[in-house]
């Protein structure tokens, strides 16, 4: 069948994968950012990523270049799909649509660069989107896109646990909730509110050590996936 006439021809159209992995090092979240190996772009910093292969469904590439990325089982971590970006203009090897992934863990290792990274390692995500840092194609935006689902999930979802090497205390948590959002909490409001909230957290019924003060209850994550009432953010981040 030939195309009627006047009719623009479909696009050729490539696909890849981008990672927006979170980790929070250091009571600061970071993101993971690579040194392109490859033109376009050679030697800027970008996030992780690849062309899906042959065969490979978005999910399967996001694991591998997780993997390839991270050395880490990407099973193992919170692992969602934020969006899908088509700006003809993106990429300018041509029509390459991406999909990006929200990765999130717990104090993850030092990275390892993939085959078309030069380098890989951990950036404060106030570093990376405060203006001084460019980043290749749109990764800025996937950036920002990125920490604002990760700040959204804290408010409706129990996904904060997922940073968090079990078991954890309270305050271990809250430092999580203050690294993503940006800005201080209220200890003895935080507690109040994550210790009601029924099926977020599930104690072990031990304490931790700590070098100083008294010892803290320790929990693992409980079964909700949601929290409810939300955990609403109460004050203006930093990182904007």
């Amino acid at each position: 069948m030939t195309e009627r006439s006047g009719r623009r021809p479909a696009a050729q159209v490539t696909v890849t994968v981008d990672l927006v992995i979170f980790t929070v090092r250091q009571e600061q979240l970071q993101v993971l950012l690579v040194e392109r190996g490859n033109e376009p772009y050679l030697g800027c910093l970008a996030l992780p990523g690849g062309f899906v292969r042959s065969g490979e469904t978005l999910d399967d590439t996001a694991l591998r270049e997780l993997s390839e990325e991270t050395a880490l089982d990407g099973r193992k971590l919170h692992l969602e799909q934020l969006h899908t970006y088509s700006d003809p203009s993106r990429d300018p090897r041509g029509r390459v649509i991406t999909v990006a992934y929200l990765a999130l863990g717990p104090d993850l290792p030092l990275p390892v660069a993939g085959t078309d990274a030069t380098a890989a390692h951990w950036t404060p995500v106030s570093a990376a989107i405060d203006g001084d840092t460019s980043l290749a194609f749109d990764h800025t935006m996937i950036l920002r896109d990125g920490l604002e689902r990760a700040r959204t999930q804290l408010e409706h979802t129990t996904v904060a646990a997922a940073f968090c090497p079990e078991p954890f205390t309270v305050g271990e948590l809250r430092r999580i909730y203050e690294a993503v959002w940006g800005f201080k909490l209220d200890p003895s409001n935080f507690r109040r509110k994550v210790t009601r909230t029924e099926g977020f957290l599930a104690p072990t019924g031990e304490r931790s050590i700590p070098d100083i003060g008294r010892p803290a209850a320790l929990y693992r994550r409980g079964p909700a996936a949601f929290l409810i009432p939300p955990l609403l953010r109460t004050g203006e981040a930093s990182l904007s």
